[in-house]
């Protein structure tokens, strides 16, 4: 079935170009184009539309207040703003309402990719649930001293890219964002962006500082809230199930680019549950309480409760995002079986292994949720690598007891 497109725009030549560039796309999409949000607004009551385009600067009603307007009320339908002449802290008002950025003159290439992409991950994960609570989501928790970390780094004027990654890293809400921002066209980027370190030199330090100044993640958990006493141990174990996925990879000689891949993957494999943890923490906690717990998988309690999983709901957000695919699949998948993912995918085996073994020592029932399969294992003769990977944990598990 076709998917549904609605463009808005107040120029009335730029609509008339982007009709004729993409007649070619009619069996594909079907296309509505507008002059206004209000317009816009009133064929979003009368027709389902799987995504929106909007320029950023209109009159009555700018590109931002649609976006917010369609999030509210108009539930799963991939938000993307196209940006002219917008300076970047006009563009970084925009991001909580926003998935996609992309640039005006609008690129068709860029544009027809990132929507397939955004939507044969939405198709792959569509369920009414999972749109509801990515819909709703606002921002993703984080820690305030992160924060202060970050703001203080960048008073100083000698503080490296290198060093800004190393704090960043440490927290999903900023990671994820700055992923989100190096992919989009109002940067620039040429080709997908995976590494944290390469993002932060794109973004650049002033952009950093806008950001998180900007972001009201950093005060959105109270001292109170009922998810805090979970957040600290999540960022805790996403840190090392990243850093530990990046050992195995580079212990397995891979290419420096599945290096960085597996550290980004790992670091955001677990971003669902922070997104849960953020919009229902009251259901969240009853489901790390239940008595069936431990005879079921949290993936499965998780299921029977919301309808979705948090590797579904993280998987969707990035997708929506328009992060690199690689990384969208190895979230989605982190969870399931590896049947062949070894060696056709190894940022995701690194991935699935740093977070079983990371499982087996954490005491906090949040981050045990996933037992090794050891049918796949002994299937991809895999149990020799499998002990020196564990190995590797058993090191960096030392280093970290010590103090190193």
């Amino acid at each position: 079935m076709p998917k549904r497109l609605l463009f808005v725009d107040d120029e009335v030549m730029l609509l008339d170009g982007l009709r004729r560039a993409l007649h070619g796309m009619r069996n594909e999409w079907e296309m509505k184009f507008v002059g206004g949000g209000d317009e816009a607004l009133q064929e979003l009551d009368r027709e389902n539309y799987d995504a929106v385009i909007t320029d950023m600067r209109m009159p009555q009603m700018d590109g931002v207040e649609l976006l917010e307007k369609v999030r509210k009320h108009h539930e799963g339908v991939v938000r993307i703003v196209l940006s002219g002449q917008a300076d970047k802290e006009a563009v970084l008002h925009s991001i909580d309402p926003t998935h996609q950025f992309l640039a005006k003159p609008c690129n068709l290439e860029d544009l027809k990719l990132r929507l397939s992409l955004a939507f044969s991950m939405r198709d792959l994960l569509d369920n009414s649930p999972l749109k509801a609570i990515v819909a709703r989501m606002s921002a993703i928790p984080s820690l305030p001293v992160l924060y202060n970390e970050l703001t203080e780094a960048l008073e100083d004027h000698a503080t490296s890219l290198t060093e800004l990654e190393r704090i960043i890293e440490k927290d999903l809400a900023m990671a994820t964002k700055v992923l989100q921002l190096a992919n989009s066209a109002f940067i620039g980027a040429r080709g997908q962006v995976s590494s944290l370190l390469q993002a932060v030199s794109l973004i650049g330090t002033e952009t950093i500082r806008i950001l998180a100044l900007s972001m009201h993640v950093f005060s959105r958990l109270e001292t109170n809230s009922a998810a805090a006493p979970y957040v600290a141990g999540l960022w805790s174990h996403s840190v090392e199930v990243a850093s530990l996925a990046r050992q195995i990879a580079m212990f397995e000689g891979q290419a420096r680019t599945v290096v960085e891949q597996s550290f980004t993957a790992g670091l955001l494999h677990d971003v669902g549950k922070a997104v849960l943890l953020a919009e229902m923490p009251v259901e969240y906690r009853q489901i790390l309480s239940d008595p069936g717990f431990r005879s079921k998988t949290l993936v499965t309690l998780e299921a029977e409760r919301f309808g979705c999983s948090h590797a579904q709901v993280g998987a969707y957000l990035m997708s929506v995002w328009g992060l690199p695919a690689p990384l969208v699949y190895v979230v989605a998948m982190h969870h399931q079986p590896l049947g062949d993912a070894w060696p056709q995918f190894p940022s995701l085996t690194a991935v699935y292994f740093a977070d079983a073994f990371a499982a087996e020592s954490d005491v906090a029932p949040l981050n045990q949720d996933i037992e090794m399969d050891m049918a796949s294992v002994e299937r991809l003769e895999l149990c020799e690598r499998v002990e020196a990977w564990r190995e590797l944990f058993k090191q960096r598990s030392l280093v970290v007891t010590n103090g190193g």
